[in-house]
């Protein structure tokens, strides 16, 4: 089957979620994804979150390990070591994309920057991953999702009112980052394509978080408005909240007076369909009550009930699902959201990339890698001689557990 990136050649250095998030989705196009990490240890997403019990269940690898890499080879190289650094450059004369996210500055240190590997392949795309950006008075500080949650203010509006502001559940800035990045080296591979020519992409958890922040900003930056949490409601119309259900609580927006007119004849015309609430601004005027009115309607339904009559109304609905019942709803699966592959000899289920391509499907041709895994073969492929690697080798290049599994 033809792929959209059959041929191209990924080198992955990066590590953790944000960057091998993306270096996944290229390779579910069909890149071909060499995942360089550190010897003896791996990427450190290996082990998150382990337990004795989920080391049981899985083969010794994290679920978010396996949630982000499939698609890839590994291959253990130690960066620290000459003999590795060496072993790196000559492996970008035979690819098409370098991916890191190490800090600013540490490529370059390890002679592994942009103009350096530009020398051995002028065509080469080199994506820069950083936390908050390779510039600035912040560039040289570390930070994750969470960190950079707080420095954009997502923290800030994220909770329930007069209460301490708490964490995004999702590493929702990782994964919107990753987004970006594959958003930008597709870009810059249609460029080549174009041109012949190779360049610098860069993105940052800073831009990534700035983007979801969008009209935030531009609302502070235009109107001097800083929002503040609403718990599960939103500021720009009324209903656009959870309401209580007489089995849990289901989510009702409707952000149009059309569709909240819909919406009060769906649920109780007598009790909602009132003049003064007839427009977006009266119902924002009058915000408590019209919750209080609806919340009581809806307490007295079941979930099902509410998603059947809304749904059929045309108004926006959803109920709130646990992340089994999500995770294990038709709908999900109906769209191709799920993907499915042996590990070890374990069936496993994996969220798939968030598009489909009808043409040129996404495909799951490898399952995550064991660390080292496939050393000797990427570079018997890569035009190293068995006199090549063997020197490489003495010389720690690969460390200690390098060679095919």
């Amino acid at each position: 089957m033809t792929t959209v990136l059959q041929g191209i050649r990924v080198l992955d250095l990066s590590r953790v979620f944000a960057g091998p998030a993306a270096t996944q989705i290229l390779g579910d196009l069909g890149a071909d994804v060499i995942k360089v990490e550190e010897p003896g240890r791996g990427d450190e997403a290996r082990y998150f979150g382990v337990t004795k019990e989920s080391l049981a269940k899985s083969e010794g690898v994290s679920p978010s390990f396996v949630a982000l890499n499939r698609n890839k080879r590994s291959i253990a190289v130690d960066l620290g070591a000459p003999a590795g650094r060496e072993a790196v450059r000559r492996m970008v004369a035979h690819c098409d994309v370098v991916v890191h996210n190490f800090r600013p500055g540490a490529m370059r240190r390890w002679g592994l920057g942009y103009d350096a590997l530009r020398a051995v392949n002028p065509g080469v795309i080199y994506g820069d991953f950083y936390a908050y950006g390779k510039q600035g008075t912040l560039s040289h500080i570390g930070a994750n999702d969470l960190a950079l949650q707080a420095h954009s203010g997502l923290m800030s509006i994220t909770g329930e009112p007069d209460r301490p502001p708490v964490r995004c559940g999702s590493s929702i800035v990782d994964l919107h980052a990753s987004l970006a990045l594959v958003t930008a080296i597709l870009a810059a591979l249609f460029h080549r394509e174009r041109t012949g020519e190779g360049q610098v992409v860069e993105t940052s958890l800073l831009r990534s978080s700035a983007h979801l922040m969008n009209y935030f900003y531009g609302e502070y930056w235009s109107l001097g408005v800083i929002r503040k949490p609403m718990g599960t409601a939103n500021h720009l119309s009324v209903p656009n909240q959870l309401f209580p259900a007489a089995d849990g609580a289901v989510v009702i927006i409707a952000p149009s007076d059309e569709m909240w007119a819909r919406c009060a004849i769906a649920l109780d015309a007598q009790t909602l369909s009132r003049p003064e609430w007839t427009t977006i601004l009266q119902r924002q005027q009058h915000r408590e009550q019209v919750v209080a009115a609806i919340s009581a309607i809806t307490r007295t339904m079941t979930s099902a009930e509410l998603v059947a009559r809304l749904g059929a109304a045309r108004v926006n609905v959803a109920k709130l699902n646990s992340i089994g019942e999500a995770a294990d709803h038709e709908q999900l699966a109906s769209i191709g959201g799920i993907v499915e592959f042996d590990m070890d000899g374990k069936h496993v289920k994996a969220v798939a990339s968030p598009f489909a391509l009808e043409g040129t499907p996404t495909v799951v041709d490898r399952p995550p890698p064991r660390l080292a895994a496939h050393t000797d073969e990427i570079l018997e492929e890569l035009g190293f001689s068995a006199g090549d690697v063997a020197a490489l080798r003495a010389d720690g290049a690969f460390g200690s557990t390098a060679g095919d599994a």
